[in-house]
C-alpha cells in the first residue's frame, strides 16, 4: 500500500494562515504612498475618544480588494482587516487604550489595489485621562413627517455594543389605538429617579420615584397639556416641563420639508411628593419652553419667543404665514430650595437680536458653560440645516459657537456628561435625514475636539438602520426595569396631578434686570 506524503508547512505559516482567517492580514513590506490619510466610515480620523468606550470598528472608503490596518500605542501593536472592513477585538483595544491613555494610538492604512499596495498617510486616535459616562439613552424613531408607528426608547452600554429597549410602544398598540412615547429624563444621570412620556392611546407621564414606579396624568384644567420636556431638580422631587399645543407644517418646495411649531407654550413644575402641579412661566405674549436646571439647583433656564396675538383663532394661521419671525431666546429664574420661590424673568442671550432663535440649553456639572442649539428661527431645530451648536461660558459672559462639534447640516439636542467632559449631540450630518449620536471631548481648558460617532459592532450599521437616535442622554446606570415592567405599567390608568397655582402670583413675569452676552458672530 503507498502512502503518500504530506508536505511539511511551516509553524510560522500555519500561523499567518489562521490569522489572515480570522481577520487579520499581513501588513505589507512594500507599498506606494500616498500622501493624503485615507477616507474610513464612520470617521475617526484625529478623533478624541474616552479610556472606556468600546472599539471603533470602520469601513475603508478606499478602491482595492482588501485592507490591512495596523494600530500601536507604545511597544502595543494589532492589525486587524477583513475586505475593507476593520473590526477591532474588544480586549486588545482595551490594552491600547490603557497604553495611550493621556496620548494616542497610531492608525495605519494600507491597501491592496491590482498588484500592489497603497500606504495611506496614518492618523491618531487620542484617548483622553477622562473616562466617560458607561450608558446613553435614546428613542429610537423612523424619519416620519405626519405620524407615529413603532418607537422605542432604548439604552446603550458604551463600553460594549450591548444595546437594550426599555420601552416598545408596539407592546400596547393596537390598529385602533397607536401610542407615542417621548421625553425619558434623569435626575443626575441617575435612573431611580427617571421618567418618560406617552401621548394618545394610554397617555401618561411613567415615574421611576425610587423602589415606586407610577403613571401620573400631569394635564390639568389649568394647564395647556400634560408636561413635556423634562428637567429633573438635581436634589429635590421636583421636575421642571413645559406643556405645549404643538402642530405641524409642511412647505412644498423649501428643502427643510417641516415646521413643528407652538402655538402655545408655558412652563411648570410637577411635585412628586405632592403629585402636585403649579405654574413657573405663562406669560400670554410669549411662547416659553425647554426647561432646565442648573446643576446647584439655584437657577431654572429656559427659552421664551416673544408673539403678541389678539386672538386665540387667528394664531394659528398667523404662525403658518409668520414662522420665520419667531425666534426664542434664553432666559433664567432664581430658585430658592428651601422655600421653593422663583425670582423674576432674567435675560441671558438675545438671540433675537442677532436674527437667530436659541433652544434647549443645557448647563455643565460644574456651573461654568451652557451649551444650545441655535437656528434661522423656530423651536425645533432638528428640520434646521442651518442649526448649529453654541456655547456661552458663563464666568466672562463669552458665547461662541462650538466650531468643532458643527457641521454643514443640523446639529441639536446637546449635553454634557456627569463630569462635564463629553459633549454629546443628535446630529445628521451623515445624510440629512437621520440623526446620530455624536460625542467630543470638552477638555478642562474649554475646548472642544474633534467628534465621534457612537461606535457599532458592524461597521455597517448606520448604512440599513432606517431609525433616528432621539434625544440622547447621559447615565451613570442602567434602567432598573424591563420592557415588559414598563409596558404592564402603562396600561393601567393614570393618577391625576392637581392644580397648586402660580409660583409668585405677583411676578409680572417680565424682565428685571436684562443681561445680554456677546456671540461670536457680532465680535467677529
Amino acid at each position: 500500500m503507498n502512502h503518500t506524503s504530506k508536505p511539511h508547512i511551516p509553524s510560522l505559516v500555519i500561523a499567518v494562515i489562521l490569522l489572515a482567517s480570522c481577520g487579520r492580514p499581513t501588513v505589507p513590506q512594500t507599498y506606494d504612498t500616498e500622501a493624503r490619510q485615507p477616507r474610513i466610515m464612520p470617521d475617526y480620523t484625529d478623533v478624541t475618544m474616552p479610556p472606556n468606550i468600546c472599539p471603533p470598528t470602520f469601513v475603508v472608503l478606499e478602491t482595492g480588494r482588501q485592507a490591512a490596518v495596523r494600530l500601536s500605542a507604545h511597544n502595543q501593536s494589532y492589525t486587524y482587516g477583513s475586505g475593507m472592513d476593520v473590526v477591532i477585538d474588544a480586549t486588545e483595544w482595551a490594552t491600547l487604550t490603557q497604553a495611550a491613555r493621556g496620548g494616542s494610538i497610531k492608525v495605519e492604512v494600507f491597501v491592496e489595489e491590482g498588484n500592489r499596495w497603497k500606504s495611506y498617510q496614518p492618523f491618531d486616535i487620542n484617548i483622553a485621562n477622562d473616562e466617560i459616562d458607561p450608558y446613553i439613552s435614546y428613542r429610537l424613531i423612523p424619519p416620519s413627517y405626519v405620524a407615529y408607528n413603532h418607537m422605542m426608547l432604548a439604552e446603550r452600554n458604551l463600553t460594549t455594543y450591548g444595546e437594550t429597549v426599555f420601552y416598545d410602544n408596539q407592546a400596547i398598540t393596537t390598529k385602533q389605538a397607536g401610542q407615542c412615547v417621548n421625553c425619558h429624563s434623569y435626575q443626575n444621570y441617575h435612573t431611580d429617579h427617571m421618567l418618560f412620556h406617552m401621548r394618545h392611546s394610554h397617555a401618561g407621564t411613567i415615574i421611576v420615584d425610587g423602589d415606586d414606579i407610577k403613571k401620573i396624568n400631569t394635564k390639568t384644567d389649568s394647564t395647556i397639556s400634560a408636561g413635556v420636556y423634562p428637567s429633573w431638580h438635581p436634589t429635590l422631587n421636583l421636575v421642571a416641563f413645559s406643556t405645549n399645543h404643538t402642530g405641524q407644517t409642511f412647505h412644498t418646495k423649501d428643502i427643510a420639508k417641516i415646521e413643528v411649531q407652538d402655538t402655545k407654550s408655558d412652563i411648570i413644575i410637577y411635585d412628586i411628593d405632592r403629585n402636585a402641579v403649579s405654574t413657573v412661566a405663562n406669560d400670554s405674549d410669549e411662547l416659553e419652553v425647554f426647561p432646565t436646571w442648573s446643576a446647584d439647583g439655584h437657577t431654572l433656564y429656559y427659552c421664551s419667543a416673544h408673539f403678541e396675538h389678539e386672538s386665540d383663532s387667528l394664531v394659528e394661521d398667523r404662525l403658518i404665514t409668520q414662522y420665520q419671525d419667531i425666534k426664542y431666546n434664553i432666559y433664567s429664574k432664581t430658585f430658592d430650595p428651601q422655600t421653593r420661590q422663583f425670582g423674576p424673568r432674567q435675560l441671558v442671550f438675545d438671540a433675537a437680536s442677532i436674527g437667530k432663535s436659541a433652544t434647549l440649553p443645557r448647563i455643565s456639572p460644574d456651573g461654568r458653560y451652557m451649551i444650545f442649539a441655535l437656528g434661522p428661527w423656530g423651536c425645533f431645530h432638528v428640520w434646521h440645516p442651518e442649526s448649529d451648536i453654541h456655547i456661552i461660558d458663563l464666568d466672562t459672559h463669552c458665547a461662541e459657537p462650538l466650531a468643532e462639534i458643527n457641521s454643514k447640516r443640523s446639529e441639536s439636542y446637546p449635553s454634557f456628561s456627569s463630569n462635564g467632559r463629553w459633549i454629546m449631540t443628535a446630529s445628521r450630518r451623515d445624510d440629512g435625514n437621520y440623526t446620530r449620536p455624536y460625542i467630543a471631548y470638552f477638555d478642562k481648558n474649554g475646548h472642544c475636539h474633534k467628534p465621534f460617532e457612537l461606535p457599532q459592532q458592524d461597521p455597517h450599521h448606520y448604512q440599513y438602520l432606517l431609525f433616528s437616535f432621539n434625544r440622547p442622554e447621559f447615565m451613570c446606570e442602567p434602567v432598573p426595569y424591563t420592557a415588559g415592567q414598563f409596558a404592564a405599567e402603562a396600561l393601567k390608568p393614570a393618577t391625576d396631578a392637581t392644580y397648586n397655582g402660580k409660583e409668585n402670583a405677583k411676578d409680572t413675569d417680565k424682565p428685571a434686570e436684562e443681561k445680554r452676552f456677546t456671540t461670536f458672530s457680532e465680535t467677529s
